[in-house]
């Protein structure tokens, strides 16, 4: 923790208080009935990556439920960047929510709500250890599906992950390293918290639908298609995953990540192939490159 805050501080509704202080209302219908919105990005070497993107998927986000921004896209990214600044992080796990808040009531009612705003960081945290990332993850087919746009739209980053965090628990259940979720017709949708992607020779393919459209699933495709490969969003069963040479997944917190195994089917070699290599190294550099985010000034 050298260099680092004290305690962390937290931004909570217009102030900056420590995490110990860090409080929101219990009426607040985030916490009633999982109501709101969050984007999470992350800061490489003082610079927090494509930080623009992650707030026009937040604006979309908050127009789809129709919550009111209650902050402009510059007063946003002055609070991450702020909050960033204020714990003295380089590498940062920035998580930014918005709540439908409080109006005094414990019905579902909103009318009267008054938005809130929750910014934290943590120093960079891996969603897989570096032993994952060099032999791969065994992944497992969560009997639970992702609901369809019709119940509640993927494209909508909300708070209601209920969906996502039963198929890890399931997958933990089961001894698997993470859970792989389908949509009511079977297709293949994606990960808790990462988009999925299945490698054909020089095809690199990624489902389309019900899914919620990643920051780091979009530089994943541009780099594929920069580096030669035919990149496609189709649909995808999971005979495709079966029998692919090679299936990664991505997110902003996990980076791209191998998988070796899907319910107990070898994927390809079973050990990382040279496409994710290539990903992989691509996308940290890019990190570290600091070519594409907003400046900490520390």
């Amino acid at each position: 923790m050298s260099g680092l805050a004290a305690e962390r501080i937290i931004y909570v509704n217009g102030d900056y208080v420590p995490e110990s202080q860090a409080r929101i209302s219990v009426l607040d219908h985030a916490v009633l009935y999982g109501d709101g919105v969050f984007e999470t990005a992350v800061a490489w070497n003082s610079v927090v990556f494509d930080l623009d993107a992650h707030l026009d998927r937040l604006f979309r986000s908050l127009a789809a439920i129709n919550l009111r921004p209650p902050h402009s896209k510059a007063e946003f990214a002055d609070i991450v960047v702020q909050t960033v600044r204020r714990n003295r992080m380089r590498n940062a796990y920035i998580k930014l929510i918005v709540t439908r808040g409080a109006n005094g009531e414990p019905f579902l009612n909103p009318e009267g709500c008054v938005p809130g705003v929750i910014c934290f960081a943590r120093e960079y945290l891996y969603m897989a250890s570096p032993e994952r990332v060099r032999d791969g993850l065994r992944v497992k087919t969560a009997a639970v599906r992702r609901p369809p746009a019709q119940v509640l739209d993927p494209h909508i980053k909300s708070l209601n992950y209920m969906n996502l965090v039963l198929a890890k628990l399931e997958a933990t259940a089961a001894g698997a390293d993470e859970a792989l979720l389908l949509d009511i017709n079977g297709h293949v949708c994606e990960a808790p918290g990462y988009n999925v992607f299945a490698v054909h020779g020089t095809v690199v393919r990624t489902p389309w639908q019900d899914i919620l459209e990643g920051i780091t699933r979009a530089w994943v495709m541009d780099m594929a298609g920069g580096h030669g490969l035919d990149v496609r969003a189709e649909t995808i069963e999971l005979y495709d995953l079966y029998t692919a040479d090679e299936v990664f997944f991505c997110s902003t917190a996990g980076g791209i990540l191998p998988v070796i195994a899907v319910d107990g089917r070898r994927v390809g070699e079973g050990v990382p192939g040279p496409v994710f290599s290539y990903l992989h190294k691509a996308y940290h550099d890019l990190l570290a490159s600091g070519e594409s985010g907003t400046k900490i000034d520390m």
